[in-house]
């Protein structure tokens, strides 16, 4: 299928369907010799697995990854990685109501209009179960991101009209521990209550809430990203806009930048040995295209997850009108369970455009 493959050098290829037997991915690229660990592997997908908590979908999959090849006495061996995720715990039955119609912004008709064929139990293809594979990839390409020293984190920064405020001061460990504390996976404690209330009373009156992730890139150093088309911040944006819900994406300033003026907006540099930095970083460690050395930072939003607990207005594949109401498994808000995603598709860039660079200069 077109468009299932992510990166150049450090290139991924994820397979199969929410309901059918399983899904994986494939890596190419991955060097040889780098030290694999499947209980990190496996805890990933476990931040990612469905049935978590009371305001998440309550799907029961252990999400357990097999190593089909590419790994050999605990290290890559330099040929394709390719990992499977069975599935445990379809209910097909769940979606017949859905075989002839529509589901409001769901990928129903658009994958009629170009396929003309869909699978219409849990979306097949167009299911946020596919994310599953790509976070089993990333967990690899964190491990390759770690030899160099880069440090990725993520979490729930927004949920509908709740925010979390600035927690840029604090070490990744520490933002680690307090994301970890909470089932919304908010790294500030008091917000965390707040949206976990907000939640669950959505979930309670059978309806769904956007939100956002935050995510910081820590010791990526200068050099990182392409010019023009294949720049870093467009493959980040592109990386995050390829998971589903996403409706947004901003680095730096983002939107907000368009609202200075360029003396307040310019980030100065200082002297700071080696390594230059800046006194601001509204680039969101960015410029040009090319990572500058300092913290890359970036916020992803999600919308509400399509399938409400409601009856709607919708048409059947014979264009006539019909109304649906929403069955089966879903996430109230996908956020919490997001968060190891935007992770995984960040070190999957990064892991991609290191490679890259290599090739850049002859020293």
């Amino acid at each position: 299928m077109a468009g299932s493959t992510l990166g150049q050098l450090f290139k991924i290829s994820t397979f199969g369907e929410s309901h059918g037997f399983g899904i994986g991915v494939i890596i190419d690229g991955c060097p040889a010799n780098l030290p694999i660990d499947l209980e990190y592997i496996q805890s990933e997908l476990d931040l990612r697995r469905p049935g978590q908590s009371k305001i998440t979908t309550q799907r029961k999959e252990s999400d357990t990854v097999q190593v089909l090849s590419g790994i050999f006495e605990g290290k890559s061996t330099g040929t394709p990685i390719a990992l499977l995720i069975p599935n445990e715990d379809q209910r097909s039955k769940d979606y017949s109501h859905n075989k002839d119609v529509y589901r409001p912004s769901h990928a129903d008709y658009t994958y009629d209009a170009k396929y003309g064929i869909r699978d219409y139990r849990g979306g097949g293809r167009s299911s946020a179960r596919e994310t599953a594979a790509r976070v089993a990839a990333g967990a690899i390409a964190k491990l390759l991101l770690k030899q160099h020293g880069i440090a990725i984190f993520a979490h729930v920064s927004a949920v509908g009209t709740i925010e979390a405020p600035n927690l840029s001061d604090l070490s990744i460990d520490e933002l680690y521990l307090q994301r970890e504390e909470n089932i919304v996976r908010c790294a500030d404690p008091a917000t965390a209550h707040q949206m976990i209330d907000c939640i669950d009373q959505i979930r309670k009156e059978g309806d769904t809430i956007g939100g956002k992730v935050s995510c910081i890139i820590r010791n990526c150093p200068a050099g990182l990203g392409e010019p023009v088309f294949d720049k870093l911040h467009a493959e980040l944006g592109k990386a995050m806009l390829s998971i589903n819900a996403v409706h947004g994406f901003e680095y730096g300033s983002g939107f907000s930048g368009s609202e200075m003026r360029g003396s307040e907006h310019n980030d100065i540099f200082i002297p700071d040995g080696t390594n230059p930095r800046t006194l601001t970083n509204f680039s969101g460690g960015i410029q040009g295209g090319i990572s500058n050395g300092m913290e890359i930072n970036f916020r992803v939003a999600f919308k509400p997850v399509a399938t409400i607990m409601h009856n709607q207005q919708t048409i059947n594949a014979a264009g006539e009108a019909s109304e649906i109401k929403g069955k089966g498994r879903h996430d109230p808000c996908v956020v919490p369970r997001a968060v190891v995603i935007v992770e995984a598709m960040a070190a999957l860039v990064l892991a991609d455009q290191l490679l890259r660079n290599k090739n850049s200069r002859l020293d």
